[in-house]
């Protein structure tokens, strides 16, 4: 199949219509035309209906557009892997949820540079689902992890067990405990996945939404820091807020555990793949001390 027919599929799909994908592309619209059109023919399906407005996936489109995603991706990982210089004995790539690689396996990159500097690392961002879906493609050799829905083929070594710790600003911590937590007006609600929200709601039985909440715990540190308020976060992250004196950690209320874990296929023996799990469970009792069992 013509990867240049996925493409055009792809940035149609983008774009909304074929008149802006042929501007994207920079040819004109009836190549995008035909070129969908031998796509169809090569799939014996309509991939768009077209319209006035432009043009929308049918049910088949929709089918196909994550395998023409992972085509295009392949692609562009084969380029790369094929242009490393010789010196590299081994290819690495390594995804996890954004706040594992803040505070944690961003340290683990430069571990790794210094200590296999014939390995090249990739690194990628993603949630759970979309992780353990590029492991079972071959895409991705380790996935970084809270709570992984572990399927046939896929292995899990515990790294670490975050404590989800509730801090503050001084000017909000000094109301006491209770004006720091949820319900109070500063307070932040950080979605750390739907394990913390039930056990947050149990803890707190709250009945009201918080007025305020974030989906990614680095852009809510950085609200409250500036703002004022509070939230919770895990120790590893708080911790330099804590020792600049801009947060402090809240006493006598609840904690979360929230562990992680590295997710691999199980039928992998690298040495490569084995040297990287070591040094990430290395860095993390260095980082956290002694794992906790979840």
């Amino acid at each position: 199949m013509d990867l240049n027919l996925i493409r055009t599929f792809v940035e149609v799909v983008d774009a909304g219509s074929f008149v802006r994908a042929a501007e994207r592309l920079n040819v004109t619209q009836s190549t995008v035309s035909t070129r969908i059109k031998e796509l169809e023919g090569q799939l014996g399906r309509e991939l768009f209906a077209r319209n006035r407005s432009g043009a929308t996936l049918t049910g088949a489109g929709l089918r196909f557009q994550p395998h023409a995603r992972t085509l295009l991706r392949s692609l562009q990982e084969a380029r790369l892997d094929v242009a490393l210089p010789e010196r590299f004995r081994a290819i690495l790539t390594v995804g996890a949820q954004y706040s594992l690689w803040d505070g944690l396996l961003v340290d683990w990159l430069m571990r790794m540079t210094g200590t296999r500097p014939d390995v090249a690392l990739r690194a990628e961002v993603g949630q759970p689902e979309g992780l353990v879906r590029q492991l079972y493609e071959g895409s991705l050799d380790i996935g970084v992890m809270y709570a992984p829905q572990i399927r046939a083929g896929l292995a899990t070594k515990h790294l670490l067990t975050d404590v989800l710790q509730l801090v503050a600003t001084p000017d909000q911590v000094a109301r006491g405990g209770a004006g720091a937590g949820p319900g109070s007006p500063g307070y932040v609600l950080v979605d750390w996945g739907p394990e913390f929200r039930i056990a947050h709601d149990r803890a707190f039985n709250q009945t009201e939404a918080p007025a305020l909440a974030f989906g990614l715990g680095a852009l809510a540190l950085k609200y409250i820091v500036e703002q004022g308020g509070s939230g919770y976060f895990p120790q590893r992250i708080a911790q330099p807020s804590i020792e600049a004196g801009a947060m402090v950690a809240v006493p006598d209320v609840p904690e979360f555990h929230r562990p992680a874990f590295a997710v691999f296929r199980a039928a992998d023996e690298d040495p490569v793949l084995a040297d990287a799990l070591e040094i990430m469970s290395a860095l993390a009792v260095e980082r956290l001390g002694p794992v906790i069992d979840p």
